[in-house]
């Protein structure tokens, strides 16, 4: 019987800690911003740079920035 006590005091303890780790990211501000994480990876990141033999056969990727880069021109 005294394990099930046990059992609950650690269960207590370990779920005051995540209440407490819940708290400190509310605070923190990890959920205010839900929209810019989620579409992150669809835009550029820094500019790779090129070697040589790259600059030769560019990319798909690499094309269409070119031609992107072309259309903001005009």
């Amino acid at each position: 019987m005294s394990v099930m006590y046990m059992l609950i005091a650690f269960s207590l303890i370990l779920a005051a800690m995540f209440l407490l780790a819940f708290i400190w990211a509310m605070r923190d501000g990890q959920y205010e911003d839900k929209y810019t994480p989620s579409v992150r990876i669809l835009f550029d990141d820094a500019p790779i740079e090129q070697d040589e033999d790259s600059k030769e056969h560019p990319s798909i990727q690499q094309q269409q920035q070119q031609q992107r880069n072309e259309t903001k021109k005009h």
